[in-house]
């Protein structure tokens, strides 16, 4: 689901857009050895490739899409291989050093072929000061193919931490509530090391772990189960 830990991008362009100021678009496209989100794997803990493209206005509204391999769809009973996720929002400053982020996301699994679908809608607010970005993300649609689970909702601490010389570590907790399935719901936690070799390339080492059990792939392979994720990614 979109921009796992790992999903990071980088302006290029000014596209020509009458009355906005500023407007940058910025594409990524990389690899990971296992697609977590939110904790879960989403590729049966295999790798992944990804790719998206970013649009900022320069005046705080921006628009993007984002894709990757995914394999949990096909372990469910259903059809889909991939995972589209499209999204827009604004982002703004209160004050000095605090600054928001509001926006909405959506999902989208082609052909995914479950009842309920898979495909999923949230809206999502964040707040952020220095170092430290707490966000919550409401789903307006069930929740992920999860019967009667609109409502649901996800909250997010993270920092990010400069280490210099293109070094970063980000600690990270989350906690998924599945509204009526409670059985599915759970914290997840992440450290992720960061280098930005700076011609835009990025590669990352995480540790990713989740407290369940509940969601099992393939083979029977528990997909919450802590583990090591190593990625690179280009931005251009």
């Amino acid at each position: 689901m979109k921009r796992s830990i790992l999903a990071l991008a980088v302006v290029l362009a000014a596209p020509v857009v009458p009355g906005v100021a500023h407007a940058d678009l910025a594409f990524n496209v990389g690899a990971v050895t296992d697609y977590r989100y939110r904790g879960i794997s989403q590729s049966r803990l295999k790798p992944a490739v990804q790719g998206g493209v970013d649009w900022s206005s320069g005046s705080g509204f921006y628009l993007g899409a984002w894709a990757s391999s995914i394999k949990w769809i096909k372990d469910a009973g259903g059809g889909a291989n991939a995972e589209i996720d499209l999204y827009g929002g604004y982002k703004g400053e209160i004050s000095e050093g605090l600054a928001y982020d509001v926006g909405v996301l959506t999902y989208q699994y082609p052909g995914n072929d479950l009842d309920p679908s898979a495909n999923t809608t949230e809206l999502y607010g964040a707040l952020s000061f220095g170092m430290f970005t707490a966000k919550v993300s409401h789903s307006v649609s069930n929740l992920f193919g999860f019967a009667d689970s609109k409502n649901s909702s996800y909250f997010d601490a993270s920092a990010n931490l400069d280490l210099g010389d293109g070094w970063s570590v980000v600690p990270h907790v989350g906690y998924q509530k599945v509204r009526r399935n409670g059985d599915f719901s759970y914290w997840d936690y992440a450290v992720t090391l960061g280098k930005d070799f700076g011609n835009g390339l990025v590669a990352t080492a995480a540790v990713v772990g989740t407290d369940t059990d509940a969601y099992i792939g393939g083979n029977d392979k528990n997909l919450g189960k802590a583990g090591v994720v190593l990625g690179i990614k280009y931005n251009f």
